[in-house]
């Protein structure tokens, strides 16, 4: 069972209040109830980079030792409009990233992931907030992600340090 699924970006979902509805809640968007192959799955951090393609084959790995099904995550770049405008306000708009069907068709036709259930998921914003959120919907057993390396890393700080401490289920950095 193989197969991938764009969603939208997490802050396209905002639910709209109704100022007339009697119950808050009822103006929420239901979210799309998730497959349960994929349930208590392995999510994954992917972008095609290198310490990506070795975290992929990790999650490979430990979803088919466990069983379970493989939730492969590409978080979409966001870009704050003042690189774009030159403007005061942090606003932050989504870039197109057309890297998300790149990295599906890639992953359609890798051979080692025929053994696994697996999914793609895209998704925009920051990294480790998505990559939390997506295991939160799906109950994830873990998230396995690369580490990073480079002045970036260390100036920002990595996303598998960041996601390590906020997370609310095992994270697994493979170097």
């Amino acid at each position: 069972m193989a197969g991938h699924e764009f969603s939208e970006p997490a802050d396209r979902k905002r639910p709209v209040a109704d100022p007339t509805a009697t119950d808050p809640l009822a103006a929420e968007e239901p979210r799309p109830s998730c497959d349960p192959a994929f349930k208590h799955g392995v999510v994954v951090g992917f972008d095609g980079s290198t310490s990506s393609e070795r975290a992929l084959a990790y999650a490979i790995g430990m979803a088919y030792r466990s069983g379970s099904g493989l939730i492969i995550v590409h978080v979409a770049n966001r870009l704050p409009t003042t690189v774009w405008a030159g403007c005061e306000p942090p606003v932050f708009v989504d870039v197109p990233d057309h890297r998300t069907e790149v990295l599906g068709l890639e992953l359609a036709c890798a051979d080692h992931l025929a053994d696994v259930p697996w999914i793609l998921v895209e998704r925009g914003g920051d990294i480790c907030h998505e990559l939390e959120e997506v295991g939160r919907e799906y109950e994830a057993d873990a998230i396995v992600v690369g580490s990073t390396h480079g002045i970036v890393g260390r100036i920002f700080g990595s996303v598998a340090g960041r996601l390590a401490k906020r997370a609310q289920r095992p994270v697994i950095v493979i170097p």
